[in-house]
């Protein structure tokens, strides 16, 4: 089964191609030898994306790739201008960014109803009414049109949200977003039941929420392409905040945090400047003394907090803690 979430697609797009310039020359009854007066040839027709808030993933895309806007009309007589092609209009979610053939960056759409002409349409020829000139009073030559822009355009899909959860599969991600949002994330007792990232807007103290989303998890050697390697690391890029979750059955604690920032690191340094805090799962099992120790081993250079989603011990305040670093 196909899964409905799709953050990576490659399109062919062709915009219009501009029309001709006309080479008419006036002809009415009483006017000998009018002259020129061929029109502009129109625009062809742009290939645009739109931001739209209603849109989470680039599925519509996984069925139509191949996108072809309209031509511009010929130039005429009396000059008329040709009329401009058609363009055509693409929504895509916020976060998404568009990519040419050399894997160059052509913009990103940050914003409800933001535009970004992937292709852009060939400019209309001139009409022969811009050739005229005291030697040369008839001319009968008009430019043609120029070709539109063609290629394959790549989009990529970056999850906006407001805190990340980051964790090795089964740190018990999947199980927080679903006890703090309405949220319901594929939940197993087996490594990478996330497969796509899931957002949810957690409910806040007078109304508030915020967005959290839970990544699917990292395991030693993601940056390099192992496990689900940088399909899903590049989402962490957009989350303003990172929440770096560890199990309390987990043997090394200060070992496998330093293995998740060492994999963020290597995939992009700038994440290590996010806000971060990190929460030890499934606390539940623990007593006071276990807590005490667990805490001893813990890195001093990152707020922690110690949380269980199936008792609630500590979400209240681990929201707190997160509303706290997002308006830092």
């Amino acid at each position: 089964m196909q899964s409905n979430f799709v953050d990576y697609v490659k399109i062919n797009c062709r915009a219009g191609h501009g029309g001709a310039g006309s080479a008419s020359l006036h002809r009415e009854k009483y006017i000998d030898k009018g002259g020129p007066d061929g029109g502009d040839g129109g625009r062809g027709g742009h290939i645009i994306l739109i931001g739209s808030v209603n849109l989470w993933t680039l599925l519509e895309f996984r069925f139509k790739k191949h996108f072809r806007a309209q031509h511009g009309g010929r130039g005429g007589k009396s000059r008329s201008t040709g009329a401009d092609g058609d363009d055509i209009i693409l929504l895509v979610p916020i976060g998404t960014i568009a990519r040419d053939e050399e894997g160059e960056i052509i913009g990103e759409i940050t914003a409800d109803g933001q535009q970004l002409i992937i292709a852009k349409g060939g400019k209309g020829g001139l009409g022969n009414w811009h050739f005229r000139s005291a030697t040369r009073q008839t001319p009968r030559y008009a430019q043609p049109g120029i070709e539109g822009e063609e290629g394959q355009i790549t989009l990529e899909l970056k999850i906006l949200a407001d805190v990340g959860l980051v964790g090795f599969p089964n740190a018990g991600k999947s199980t927080l977003l679903s006890a703090v949002s309405a949220a319901k994330p594929k939940i197993a007792d087996y490594a990478f039941t996330t497969l796509t990232p899931n957002l949810g807007i957690v409910d806040y103290r007078n109304h508030q929420s915020f967005i959290m989303a839970d990544i699917p998890g990292i395991i030693e050697g993601a940056a390099e392409g192992k496990g689900l390697g940088h399909r899903f690391l590049r989402h962490i890029e957009r989350n303003s905040n990172l929440l770096f979750l560890i199990p309390a059955d987990t043997e090394d604690y200060a070992k496998e945090y330093s293995i998740l920032l060492n994999e963020l690191q290597k995939f992009n340094p700038e994440l290590l400047d996010k806000g971060r805090i990190l929460a030890i799962s499934k606390s539940d099992m623990l007593d006071d003394e276990l807590e005490a120790e667990i805490k001893s081993q813990l890195p001093t250079d990152v707020e922690t907090i110690f949380i269980s989603s199936v008792s609630g011990k500590g979400i209240t305040e681990l929201k707190d803690l997160i509303w706290k670093k997002l308006h830092e």
